[in-house]
């Protein structure tokens, strides 16, 4: 507050106290003004000091659009002072001295005057200063929508939109979010806030709700470039809903609600210009307040659209509520996959086997919850087959949460985990699936059974085009020779002594035969032969042996 006029060193409140005074409780604080000096500068406290002297004006201001602040600083007016006019106080400063009459027919000079012309010299032709004087008129909004302050400044801000769009804020960098990680979390861009001295501080999104959005209504309608109101949509909802939620400030359901609602009406039609991780955040939240099904509806087609952009971490979306039966809220995750696919028009194969292996993360984290029921893990898989089909894709991720399910779902009986596994194909699994297949105890014997049958298939055609293509089979034992397991390389040392063996036996009878010794010693060895080979003496075999018994007896 500056100087009194004429006098170095005062203070209106050291003034001696008036005969007169008037009592004034503003937001819990009581202010004592002075009536007869009020009056002198304001036209509505004369004109009721002069129908009644003697009577107390505290209820007929009940309705003043002050603060303590701003009450103050015009009783500091009316006590001779001058008023420090600032762009944050002038739109409360001028709502005020309207209401009290302050005008120039009932004082020279006085305060509406200065604050009018303030206004008009400040505040209108400055972008930033426009944007702190709204930002400080949540107190006395209505009166500034009726006085058109309100509506000059937007007026303002639109026309320098136009000029130069970047005052939205700099344009979303859409990354492709398949990767989860950190460094894919939706950031502005901040170099040239750093580097350009052009850079204006103050952003929409500081404003209130109510004052954003008609700005911003009137930025749409004025053909803006789309991709800087995305920018600006999105910074307002990281500020307002995003970052107040998740650090605990208090913001009331309904006032959420209508961010959420309002945003969403607001958003660009075009598919990739709102990143998808930020379409999932509002849709999370968009349940949690219960939003209207049409906020809803928008948001699961929007991300549906950009689907094969998301992350298995994105279509985490919790369900809300005690009468959920479900963790995750996979009603929802349904929905978004058939605007995918109902909406999917591109020859590129590559987008439906994206989300078909997003489909397949998904169930593996959702699997490990105990109230997932069975039809539904099964419909989520059979959309994912479905919808592929004609891809070469494998199906080795949906057994990895086949198999979770099973691992976190002991209590399943025989016939329910055959109805889980019927999503399997074996046909179209890796070797080292298929063999974890062969060896898992939780799963069904048929679907074991099945994936034995596969891996000797498998094996079979292997060795038939080996047979088929020699050279083939010369190079394939050539790049697999160094593949060879321990286990492999043991079994071959066994077969090898094994031989060893039977080569020192086979000496052993050529030395008997060459000695002409026709004995019991050579038969057993003969027998000792046909043992280790695995023969079985018939009945032929041994009339045979009868018969040159009979010879050799008759010699």
């Amino acid at each position: 507050m500056a100087s009194r006029k004429g006098i170095e060193s005062s203070s209106w409140n050291q003034r001696p106290k008036a005969t007169s005074e008037i009592k004034l409780n503003l937001h819990g604080s009581c202010l004592t003004l002075d009536k007869e000096l009020l009056a002198a500068k304001s036209s509505k406290i004369a004109k009721v000091l002069a129908i009644n002297p003697r009577g107390d004006l505290s209820h007929l201001l009940h309705d003043i659009p002050a603060d303590h602040e701003s009450m103050e600083l015009v009783a500091g007016f009316c006590y001779g002072f001058e008023v420090d006019l600032t762009p944050e106080n002038i739109i409360r400063i001028t709502c005020l001295s309207h209401y009290l009459g302050m005008i120039e027919s009932h004082c020279p000079g006085n305060l509406l005057t200065k604050a009018l012309l303030f206004f008009e010299k400040q505040i209108i032709p400055s972008w930033t200063n426009c944007v702190k004087a709204l930002k400080h008129t949540r107190s006395v909004l209505q009166q500034a929508i009726k006085l058109g302050l309100v509506k000059c400044c937007i007026e303002t801000i639109i026309a320098k939109v136009l000029d130069d769009p970047r005052l939205l804020g700099e344009p979303c960098k859409i990354l492709n979010f398949i990767e989860e990680g950190p460094e894919n979390e939706y950031k502005l861009n901040a170099r040239r806030k750093l580097f350009d001295i052009n850079w204006k501080p103050e952003g929409l999104a500081l404003l209130p709700f109510e004052l954003y959005e008609t700005i911003m209504e009137g930025v749409i309608l004025s053909q803006v470039p789309r991709e800087y109101i995305a920018a600006s949509l999105c910074e307002y909802a990281g500020i307002w809903i995003f970052t107040a939620v998740e650090t605990g400030d208090e913001i009331e359901r309904n006032s959420l609600r209508n961010m959420v609602e309002g945003l969403v009406k607001m958003f660009p039609e075009h598919r990739t210009m709102i990143p998808c991780q930020i379409l999932f955040k509002l849709l999370s939240y968009a349940i949690f307040v219960e939003c209207n099904e049409e906020c809803k509806n928008s948001l699961e087609i929007r991300i549906g659209k950009q689907l094969d952009r998301a992350s298995a971490k994105d279509l985490l979306i919790p369900c809300h509520g005690y009468a959920k039966e479900e963790k995750y809220d996979t009603e929802s995750i349904k929905r978004i996959l058939k605007h995918f696919y109902c909406n999917y028009n591109s020859q590129d194969l590559g987008k439906l086997k994206l989300v078909a292996e997003l489909v397949d993360k998904l169930l593996a984290e959702i699997s490990s919850d105990i109230s997932l029921k069975i039809s539904t893990f099964i419909e989520l898989a059979d959309m994912s087959v479905s919808a592929s089909m004609g891809t070469q894709r494998s199906y080795d991720g949906i057994y990895r949460a086949v198999d979770i399910y099973l691992n976190n779902h002991s209590h399943l009986i025989e016939s329910e985990r055959e109805e889980l596994c019927s999503v399997l194909d074996c046909s179209k699994m890796s070797a080292e699936a298929l063999e974890h297949i062969a060896q898992n105890e939780r799963l069904p014997v048929r679907v074991m059974v099945q994936a034995l049958f596969i891996i000797q298939l498998n094996l079979r055609k292997t060795v038939s085009e080996d047979f088929i293509d020699p050279d083939r089979r010369f190079v394939k034992l050539g790049e697999e020779e160094e593949k060879i397991d321990e286990e492999v390389r043991t079994e071959i040392q066994k077969m090898g002594s094994k031989v060893i063996e039977l080569e020192q036996e086979c000496s052993v009878m050529r030395k008997e035969i060459e000695k002409g010794s026709v004995s019991r010693k050579k038969t057993s060895i003969w027998k000792e032969m046909k043992r280790k080979f695995g023969c079985v003496s018939t009945s032929t075999h041994s009339s045979d042996c009868q018969i040159k018994k009979k010879k050799i007896n008759q010699r």
